[in-house]
């Protein structure tokens, strides 16, 4: 960049210049210092382990003032840091290393734009938080049916740009199959439009794909148009007991031809994981009689010409009498479901409240998730006493949380350390069973090594050669997902 005279008489940096002009298209509420207090959560992630810098925060309430934003730092060549809900757990929106970025909250662009019944859509600005959405098209009688732990307080803008997964992506699939279209401010400040609410659309290359999954190094999508479905009038939720990953596994086939695509979502909880479900409740209360060693959270969506509850107990009858099942519980009111569902949400929050742990989400065929499990139970046991594994996913779309506690009262510093060997360790197993280190939380910065570390040469090159053709200055998420 060239400094003006005026700029070097007055002794301003090219950071100190451009912020001066990002100050003056944001309004008061939309400019946050790096000192102030008001900035700080803005610098940390939800579990808190990572915490990151930024020249500034921006809060932009309107499309044209990200726009102006992004020239503007393209100008100077300013890093932007794009910014959701800041749920992540890779990393993803937290620069590293001394302050270089501003960090750009979608938070004030928050509208519904618009709701279309007719085609099963809805428009959205990228801020929306997920069951704000999901709220508004309940209010439709419609389903938008991404579902996260998170969905309180993550963005549908992050959601889109992560690729985020959830619960129901046995049915309906990753945020990639339920967006539409997307809006964008591309690197040089010029809005990609591509909300047209077409389902099919067969115009060359759809650009919208790269924008989701990547994690903003692209773009800051600013606008997402997503598709709705028809809210189901039944919902069956079963809680089951059974005596091994095998043995759940060997259910949910079953479920799935009994059920068909009616099933929605088949998680499973390994017994070890309860304890810290009570760290975030207390009165977390299992429906089992008894002690299992795995846990399985079924559920089913139908209309109301369709019997999902006989659907569910013929399958629990047939899995019993197969000497399959130990235990099950069937929900007799939405609420009753949702005590089933706490105890997933709660063993995640109790984990955060241990404190740091070692955390991976891995993918396997479906046919390789109760191997996944035993393996890496078996490696842990072997190489790491001392530490507790838990294992717990959405096993039904083959993802599977292998996470690990380390042993009370190790030092953070040794905690770290050991984690980055013995992640080493899991991945090996994974990556010999052919599945994927990153099932539904992205790359980020903390998994960015070894994403590259393992991507074939060609799709290095493919992947550079994207980057530098949209983002030729590297101003957009630097550090996240490609290596600087």
């Amino acid at each position: 960049m060239t400094i003006s005279s005026s700029q070097e008489a007055a002794g301003a940096t090219p950071a100190a210049a451009a912020l001066a002009a990002l100050r003056a298209v944001v309004d008061a509420a939309g400019f946050v210092d790096a000192g102030a207090p008001e900035a700080e959560r803005y610098l940390h992630d939800w579990t808190g382990d990572y915490r990151g810098g930024a020249l500034a925060v921006l809060r932009p309430s309107r499309v044209e003032e990200v726009q102006a934003i992004v020239r503007i730092c393209a100008e100077h060549r300013i890093a932007l840091i794009p910014q959701g809900g800041n749920s992540g757990l890779v990393s993803g929106g937290i620069a590293e290393g001394p302050p270089r970025a501003v960090v750009v909250s979608l938070e004030r662009l928050n509208r519904i734009r618009a709701i279309d019944p007719e085609n099963f859509t809805l428009a959205a600005d990228a801020g929306v938080i997920l069951q704000v959405l999901k709220d508004a098209a309940e209010a439709s009688d419609m389903l938008f049916p991404l579902a996260l732990g998170a969905q309180g307080s993550c963005q549908i803008g992050g959601n889109v740009s992560t690729n985020a997964g959830g619960i129901n992506v046995l049915r309906y699939g990753m945020t990639r199959d339920l967006v539409l279209g997307v809006e964008a401010v591309l690197p040089d400040g010029s809005l990609f439009e591509g909300m047209h609410g077409l389902r099919k659309d067969n115009r060359g290359y759809d650009l919208k794909q790269l924008l989701i999954g990547g994690e903003g190094t692209l773009g800051i999508v600013t606008g997402v148009e997503v598709k709705l479905f028809p809210r189901p009038a039944n919902i069956e939720t079963a809680y089951l007991g059974l005596a091994s990953f095998a043995d759940a596994m060997t259910v949910f086939g079953m479920a799935r031809r009994v059920c068909s695509d009616l099933l929605t979502a088949f998680e499973v909880i390994g017994a070890e994981c309860i304890p810290f479900a009570r760290i975030a409740a207390r009165d977390t209360r299992v429906p089992l009689e008894g002690e299992w060693p795995v846990h399985v959270i079924m559920e089913l969506g139908c209309s109301a010409a369709i019997d999902g509850r006989a659907l569910v107990e013929a399958l629990l009858v047939e899995a019993f009498e197969a000497g399959l099942l130990g235990d099950g519980a069937l929900a007799q009111s939405r609420a009753h479901a949702a005590d089933f569902w706490a105890i997933r949400e709660n063993l995640v929050e109790g984990q955060a409240k241990r404190g740091r742990h070692i955390r991976t989400d891995l993918s396997v065929r479906l046919s390789r998730v109760a191997e996944v499990i035993e393996r890496s139970r078996v490696y842990i046991a072997v190489d790491w006493p001392g530490w507790e594994p838990l294992s717990y996913g959405h096993a039904g779309d083959g993802n599977i949380h292998f996470n690990v506690m380390p042993p009370v009262g190790m030092a953070e510093e040794e905690i770290r350390r050991n984690g980055k060997v013995m992640l080493d360790g899991l991945y090996a197993i994974m990556r010999a069973l052919g599945g994927s280190f990153s099932a539904e939380h992205g790359v980020g910065r903390s998994r960015r090594d070894v994403y590259w570390d393992w991507l074939p040469a060609e799709q290095r090159s493919a992947v550079r050669a994207i980057k530098a053709a949209l983002d030729p200055h590297g101003i957009m998420n630097p550090g996240a997902l490609i290596p600087e």
